[in-house]
């Protein structure tokens, strides 16, 4: 789950930092024309990459607290974040990954919320309320949310049920995309005339960063936004 600053700060992030155009070589350097899906020197440079964006987030977040919090200024200890890169072989492995998440957000998110509700409504101990929470399942949390205090937890936002998902999209779905996938998905190599990366390429940087709070494990969002599985 992202907070409005946090996700601010993130897609700040992501406008200054194009890291899906990046090239490496095999000695980890960077330069801006390719994608890094399928590059040697991936390995090498994921410390680039991945510091590269914690710094630039933190900067982000720290720069635009004060117009968030207006009346409460940053203090020790200082925020702080940290991140990972991760490669996965195929397309399918991405979504999963990605689907986790979700579910992982939705998991946490209703154990906090029945938690919070036994501390600050049903005047619980935080060590009573996490002794009390042990071992139940979500529909037992469920209960405790909507008998003891008349919470829904299906009217709950989904910000904080889906968490926040933040990608660039250029609004015009890549011609055979879905194709290309499919073709992905199964090990193929797909070759893109050098004609056509450019023109992807300058269409990528023209796109702008979406926030949304979509259900990202049914296939829905993924048909919607087919360029988000390839290259282009």
């Amino acid at each position: 789950m992202l907070s409005l600053p946090t996700a601010l700060a993130m897609s700040t992030a992501l406008s200054s930092i194009d890291l899906l155009n990046y090239s490496i070589d095999g000695r980890g350097n960077m330069s801006g024309t390719h994608s890094i899906t399928n590059s040697d020197g991936l390995m090498l440079a994921t410390s680039k990459i991945l510091t590269t964006v914690v710094s630039t987030f933190t900067s982000y977040y720290v720069h635009l607290w004060p117009s968030f919090f207006h009346d409460r200024a940053l203090s020790s200890p200082m925020p702080s974040f940290d991140g990972r890169v991760v490669q996965y072989p195929s397309i399918q492995n991405v979504r999963d990954y990605l689907s986790w998440r979700q579910a992982d957000c939705h998991i946490n998110n209703l154990y906090n919320t029945t938690f919070w509700a036994l501390v600050q409504k049903g005047d619980m101990g935080t060590a009573e309320a996490e002794e009390a929470l042990k071992g139940t399942v979500a529909s037992q949390k469920n209960e405790i949310l909507f008998s003891r205090f008349g919470i829904n937890y299906n009217d709950e936002p989904e910000q904080f049920k889906k968490g926040t998902l933040l990608f660039r999209d250029n609004g015009i779905p890549s011609a055979g995309a879905a194709n290309n996938a499919t073709a992905e998905h199964h090990g193929e190599e797909v070759e893109v005339p050098k004609k056509r990366k450019e023109k992807e390429r300058k269409r990528r940087s023209k796109a702008v960063i979406e926030l949304q709070f979509a259900d990202i494990i049914r296939d829905h969002f993924w048909e919607a936004h087919p360029g988000l599985l390839t290259d282009r």
